[in-house]
């Protein structure tokens, strides 16, 4: 573990070694690549801030455990176990708000248990879509993004069903 930590240390030194052979002025290359960030920030800030106030609006508004309590059943005959619907319906909006419903059901199951396994399953399989469209389609002139969108979550909730399946057999 000790080994671990020297890492990003030994990371930060080979780039400085191989910028000091390659005689790239380090401090110069940084503050160049700063300026080109703060136009991406500014650009990407509204779709980011758009997708953390939706989210917040949909577990705030009730309308998280509605929807919850109205797909479970759905999420049984598709072999997820009921008790896992809050957090597929929250990863796609929020990966701190997902990472605490896993803490949660590991709680309250453990890890090894079957809900535990799939639980893990479903967290590490999926991804944040709402806030990695942001970012990604921020620079885009077309906004079509309601293909990609839907072909990521159709995915998402793809490799969770096979995960769920493949949890029962291992």
């Amino acid at each position: 573990m000790k080994y671990l930590a020297l890492i990003v240390p030994v990371l930060f030194a080979a780039v400085f070694l191989y910028a000091a052979v390659k005689k790239v002025k380090l401090y110069d290359a940084f503050t160049t690549g700063i300026k080109g960030a703060i136009p991406l920030i500014v650009s990407v800030f509204p779709y980011v801030a758009a997708i953390l106030m939706l989210s917040e609006l949909f577990e705030a508004s009730g309308f998280s455990a509605t929807l919850t309590r109205a797909l479970a059943p759905v999420f049984r005959v598709l072999g997820i176990p009921e008790e896992l619907s809050k957090l597929v319906l929250v990863k796609p909006f929020s990966g701190s708000g997902a990472t605490a419903l896993l803490s949660e059901i590991l709680n309250a199951y453990g890890a090894d248990s079957y809900i535990g396994r799939c639980a893990c399953v479903c967290y590490g399989s999926s991804e944040t879509v709402f806030y990695i469209s942001a970012v990604y389609f921020a620079n885009v002139k077309q906004k079509k993004l309601f293909k990609p969108v839907c072909i990521a979550l159709f995915a998402n909730f793809a490799t969770i069903i096979v995960g769920c399946q493949l949890c029962k057999l291992f």
